[in-house]
């Protein structure tokens, strides 16, 4: 990877797609920990996605969340994501956040239905909101700063009503864009990327496939309510017991995180 030096920031570059780092960027994690009420959007479940679970590659796969079986079952994801997310079964897609990521403030609750047979990854792509590639949000305003990020799931095996697979600590994640670098430039006028750095890396080729070694990645952190700030549609779900805040080992500067994991069955 390239480095490019600023007065007292490293940048790392990359660009998304590229099989070489060549140019700076960061990312605005927004939204999240700010005050004030959003709208509220619950979505309505959507019809079933059929899931081929075939496909493999070599390398490590994610940590299992259950034991194994084998017919096709329907299931049902409940999500909720400080501020955006979007979930493949495998390499298929199921559905995303109905808010887009460029909504500043986005705190809805989603139901994705889709049908699969064990076992089967759990692959998401999760994004705190960013107003512009230096980190922050809010900018040149009074409260300008670096938002914070959070993220809880569930899935339910719709034939006998058992919860599968939550969100925890035994997800795998990698961070793809991480800003600022250089936290100091939460607080300066006309924060830039080349003040507050970044990094920004492509999604790893075939990360969703079944099998795709992620020993190199991070066990999700988790983390209170109190420390994510839950609101708004969070409440609208009612999480099991087992069900953990997540993100990965910072709240502020991780913006946009690939999460794997296995479930081998009920």
């Amino acid at each position: 990877m390239k480095t490019f030096f600023f007065p007292g920031v490293v940048v790392p570059l990359s660009r998304l797609g590229l099989t070489a780092p060549l140019m700076v960027a960061a990312l605005v994690c927004g939204a999240c920990g700010g005050g004030g009420s959003g709208a509220l959007s619950t979505a309505t479940p959507v019809a079933a996605t059929t899931i081929n679970t075939t496909a493999t590659t070599t390398g490590t796969s994610a940590t299992p969340v259950s034991a194994a079986t084998a017919t096709t079952k329907t299931f049902q994801a409940q999500v909720w994501a400080d501020n955006w997310f979007s979930l493949y079964v495998g390499n298929t897609y199921v559905g995303e956040d109905s808010v887009p990521i460029t909504t500043e403030r986005s705190f809805n609750s989603e139901t994705l239905n889709f049908s699969a047979s064990y076992p089967f990854d759990l692959n998401f792509i999760i994004k705190d909101y960013k107003q512009n590639d230096t980190g922050l949000e809010y900018i040149g305003m009074v409260n300008q700063q670096m938002g914070d990020g959070g993220f809880i799931a569930q899935v339910t095996d719709t034939s006998t009503g058992k919860i599968v697979a939550v969100s925890s600590t035994a997800f795998r994640c990698t961070v793809i864009h991480k800003a600022p670098l250089n936290t100091a430039c939460e607080k300066t006028a006309n924060p830039t990327v080349a003040t507050c750095g970044a990094t920004i890396l492509a999604e790893p080729a075939l990360w969703k496939n079944t099998g795709f070694d992620t020993s190199t990645w991070q066990s999700a952190t988790a983390y209170t309510a109190a420390q994510v700030g839950v609101k708004e549609g969070y409440y609208n779900i009612a999480w099991d017991a087992s069900a953990q805040l997540i993100w990965t080992s910072d709240l502020k500067t991780d913006n946009t995180l690939l999460c794997k994991a296995t479930v081998t069955g009920p």
